[in-house]
């Protein structure tokens, strides 16, 4: 096992680092410029400009640069667009933020999708496995996107329960609309896996076996069932993890968390190559090593993998 996890993070390094260069080519031809958006520069302004954060340099030397601030002084480079700002202080300010209440997302998805999932197979074909399905349906066809407006309407201006955005700390009012919109959609994904998983586990034959033995159905469920019902669903758990992060962008929008999402999104309008790089840089390392923490899982999961 521990060979097994040097070999991966010995092949995400040159991942990691394929990424980022194919990442800065593109964004530097890319036609225009982090100082070309607005009205034009004078061309000594704008010389001036482009000397001051190395872009005056060959892309070669610009690479490495970028690659030795990296791994010298973790240092990801200055904004083009903050000038007060680099873009440390924007990961380290946005990201917390956005792996709070993306956790929680996670987390609620994760255990309402499997519960459902779970008494629609045991229940199949009664009124909770109808109820299930149909909230699992409802649930995969509103995405974040459509939930956000709808929280807002709903809980902010007719009934004024909730506060309509911001953060304030993290406080649970501020918490709870962010959650259910990042969690609606992949709530109703996992349930979805969960129910045709656990049918189709429940119809094998060491699940005849165990109840021909006469075991309860309880222990049936949990001891024997519940095990390799998980492992298509952990295989989905793996990027949803991510995507929950990274698809943060319409709710920091519509609620104004102050995560990194929206710092992303601004970044790629106004040409902000050093913030681009450095949250592509965050969301792949994230990628690979959520895929190593879901493949070490699956292994847990079911004895027969070795690696």
């Amino acid at each position: 096992m521990i060979s097994y996890i040097i070999r991966r993070l010995a092949i995400a390094v040159p991942t990691l680092v394929l990424l980022v260069v194919a990442c800065f080519f593109m964004l530097h031809f890319a036609p225009g410029g982090p100082f070309t958006a607005e009205r034009p520069l004078p061309p000594q302004v704008l010389a001036n400009i482009e000397a001051r954060y190395g872009l005056d340099q060959p892309l070669w030397k610009q690479l490495w640069d970028y690659f030795a601030n990296i791994v010298l002084h973790f240092d990801f480079g200055p904004s083009f667009v903050y000038k007060d700002r680099d873009v440390n202080d924007i990961i380290a300010q946005g990201f917390p933020i956005s792996l709070t209440y993306g956790s929680l997302a996670f987390l609620a998805a994760t255990l309402a999708g499997t519960a459902l999932g779970i008494a629609a197979a045991i229940r199949h074909n009664s009124w909770i496995d109808y109820t299930a399905v149909s909230l699992g349906i409802v649930a995969q066809a509103l995405p974040n996107f459509i939930m956000g407006p709808i929280l807002i309407l709903t809980f902010t201006l007719w009934l004024g329960w909730l506060p309509g955005g911001g953060w304030n700390g993290g406080q649970w009012p501020y918490l709870v609309m962010p959650v259910i919109a990042l969690s609606t959609s992949y709530m109703g994904n996992i349930a979805r896996i969960t129910r045709s998983s656990m049918l189709e586990v429940l119809n094998s034959n060491f699940i005849r076996t165990a109840r021909a033995k006469g075991l309860p159905e309880r222990t049936v469920i949990w001891r024997h069932a519940l095990k390799p019902t998980l492992l298509p669903v952990i295989s989905y758990l793996g990027p949803v993890f991510v995507y929950v992060l990274t698809g943060s962008v319409f709710v920091d929008l519509y609620f104004s968390t102050g995560g990194l999402g929206q710092a992303y999104v601004s970044s790629a309008l106004t040409r902000d190559y050093a913030v681009l790089l450095g949250v592509t840089i965050l969301y792949g390392t994230l990628t690979v090593l959520v895929n190593l923490v879901t493949d070490l899982a699956y292994a847990w999961f079911d004895p027969k993998i070795r690696y």
